[in-house]
């Protein structure tokens, strides 16, 4: 292959050696080391000018440190002239925004905590009440009849008023003695002026606020800055648990999307992006390549009598990712779905099976394998099911903490997983892992990108390795 030059990151030299080999190319000279104060430096050896480089970086590991690197690279090889530059990411960093809170540990909560939605209204009216700094009194108009409407829980006493009266108010203000605009606070319901007073959630009490003056509310109409105090909580007494889940979470895809391509990027190859919208954030072309076709090959090849085993979803979010590959091998599938159905304990959810899988082989298939605490509860799901022996199919193992450990002690029997990251350590820490390569689906990529061919065939089963 000629005008062709492909870099390696040092997330994963032995992917780049392994696509290289089936490639028939050398890797390019490229020196990666670090600063004394931990910043990266990149040089690199062979000249790429008006070449088709291609720059290979997995997010794993120190993702931050492999990140910044690979935009060096780019920025490096765009400044010395090249043609076309293309940033090989098998494993796509800060493509997992979750949807969902989190714990410390990592395990998924199974809903938003509802207190994050404290003074939320249906409509988006000027009533609607944040949560605010701790320590902080929260003042606001009479929210005795706005109608709160909390997407998760009953938490607030309910209220047969309607809205038409605040609707009212909020264009009606009192004018002061001294004829001047009032604040917020003096609004007309019902025609008479009332202090600002906010419903605690059932079982919490507001009390007296030990604050500084400054941050009291002002007298109202005659009555004390004390009394009216108590007449307000805190974010303290609302959100007691200071570390739990913020509500406003970070959303950084466009930003990563938009350094990749002003460092230097003309397109992107990737596989399974947990979120395949993802590809939205850019302007440039990116092939999201699929690795079902090389489970369907694994599964035929070395699951025993697999015509008769079940593909198995472990959430609701990757149905689609293994119903393809059911339909592919004709083999049935089934599903395990979250449900709440302790009203008393509502933040406890049921893992429930949605299928037969009594005395059957089930695979379980996944895009991402993190902390493992997915993976491993719903294979105990199908084990009190009556499964007769667990396998799970990963694409990227990425096994934070303990979750080798956690994969060893549960009742999984084999579980699959890709080399989109070095597997090397992980191997050696968990009898139960097996690789399967994806080099030769990366490789096929490349060199029909070079050549200008089309990669289609890619996204359905072939015959590479």
């Amino acid at each position: 292959m000629r005008n062709i030059v492909v870099l390696s990151g040092s997330s994963h030299p032995a992917l780049v050696d392994q696509i290289c080999a089936r490639l028939g190319v050398s890797p390019g000279q490229v020196k990666l080391s670090k600063f004394a104060n931990k910043e990266t430096n990149v040089e690199i050896g062979d000249s790429v000018r008006n070449k088709d480089v291609f720059i290979i970086q997995s997010g794993c590991g120190a993702v931050n440190d492999n990140l910044m690197e690979l935009l060096i690279m780019l920025a490096a090889c765009k400044t010395a002239s090249a043609r076309r530059i293309t940033a090989v990411i098998p494993c796509f960093p800060y493509a997992r925004q979750p949807d969902a809170p989190y714990k410390k540990n990592g395990m998924p909560l199974s809903r938003v905590p509802p207190n994050v939605f404290f003074g939320y209204t249906g409509a988006s009216t000027p009533f609607s009440l944040p949560v605010t700094p701790a320590g902080t009194p929260l003042q606001t108009p009479s929210l005795d009849r706005i109608d709160r409407k909390n997407p998760f829980d009953k938490m607030f006493d309910s209220t047969n008023e309607s809205n038409s009266d605040i609707e009212s108010a909020a264009t009606s203000p009192i004018l002061s003695p001294s004829g001047a605009t009032p604040a917020l606070s003096n609004l007309r319901i019902e025609g008479e002026v009332t202090k600002p007073r906010l419903l605690a959630p059932r079982g919490i009490r507001p009390q007296a606020l030990s604050q500084p003056s400054h941050l009291l509310l002002p007298a109202i109409n005659g009555s004390s800055a004390a009394n009216n105090a108590q007449n307000c909580v805190t974010s303290d007494q609302v959100n007691p648990n200071k570390g739990g889940y913020k509500h406003w979470v970070a959303r950084s895809g466009t930003l990563i999307a938009n350094l990749l391509v002003t460092a230097g990027a003309d397109h992107i190859i990737t596989m399974d992006l947990h979120d395949p919208q993802f590809q939205g954030f850019f302007d440039i072309p990116v092939d999201n390549l699929y690795g079902q076709p090389l489970m369907v090959k694994y599964i035929r090849d070395k699951i025993p009598n697999w015509e008769d085993a079940v593909v198995v979803s472990p959430d609701a979010g990757g149905a689609k990712r293994a119903t393809v590959i059911a339909d592919k091998l004709g083999m049935e599938f089934a599903l395990i779905h979250k449900e709440r159905r302790q009203i008393q304990a509502p933040h406890k959810s049921d893992m429930m099976l949605v299928g037969d899988v009594k005395g059957k082989v089930c695979i379980l298939v996944d895009d991402i394998a993190d902390t493992s605490f997915t993976i491993t509860k719903a294979a105990k799901v199908l084990q009190q099911n009556g499964a007769q022996k667990i396998y799970a199919i990963i694409t990227h193992a990425i096994m934070s903490g303990d979750a080798i450990t956690r994969i060893q002690n549960s009742c999984i029997d084999q579980v699959i997983v890709s080399n989109s990251i070095p597997q090397e350590e992980h191997l050696t820490g968990c009898s139960k892992m097996k690789v399967f390569n994806v080099a030769p689906i990366f490789a096929e990529a490349i060199r029909r990108i070079h050549n200008g061919e089309s990669v289609s065939m890619l996204f359905d089963v072939m015959d590479l390795i």
